[in-house]
């Protein structure tokens, strides 16, 4: 019979504990490099943002959001394509207007002297011909790519109803501390 005899003193367990944590580590950043380029390749194990739009949502703009959505969309289009949205103001066309095109205003706030200036969404609706410039409407539409002195998004209605004028008919500038996502909430 053989018998062995190991001697263990804490610093080859110490040791021995390192290594072998040491292989674990290098053997998951292989892994996780692995996956990053093979993703990036075109491979199978794509990354996706799991940051939709849900087809069926209609966002909702309101007085304290409505400038900083205003910025948001404009400054990134392509992410809000096909987002639906509600909101109120009153119609505002340009001359160089087409018979279907106006812009939903409100009037933004830019100082304390009550100075201000019309901001909105351009949209796009075949009967707005039978409501005057300065009607006050609400209108559920969804937004689209259009052209206007350059790309800028277009709201393509499918619902609109004439109101009355808010309390509240102003809008404030973008708050700075807004952040911006993939979906209008």
């Amino acid at each position: 019979m053989f018998v062995y005899n190991f001697k263990v003193n804490r610093t080859s367990i110490f040791k021995c504990i390192l290594i072998i944590a040491a292989l674990i580590f290098i053997i998951l950043f292989g892994i996780a490099v692995y996956r990053i380029v093979s993703a990036s390749l075109g491979g199978t194990n794509n990354f996706k943002v799991n940051d939709s739009i849900f087809q069926g949502e209609v966002a909702s703009l309101t007085a304290d959001n409505y400038t900083d959505v205003l910025k948001m969309v404009h400054d990134d289009l392509d992410t809000y394509i096909g987002q639906k949205i509600k909101f109120s103001g009153y119609v505002y066309r340009a001359p160089d207007f087409t018979d279907c095109e106006f812009v939903l205003a409100r009037n933004m706030l830019v100082n304390n002297n009550s100075q201000s200036l019309i901001v909105g969404f351009l949209c796009n609706y075949d009967d707005i011909k039978s409501y005057p410039d300065n009607t006050w409407i609400e209108i559920t539409g969804e937004i689209t790519k259009g052209d206007y002195h350059g790309e800028i998004p277009v709201i393509k209605i499918t619902q609109i109803n004439k109101i009355q004028k808010p309390d509240d008919e102003f809008v404030y500038p973008p708050d700075a501390t807004y952040i911006p996502t993939s979906v209008i909430l």
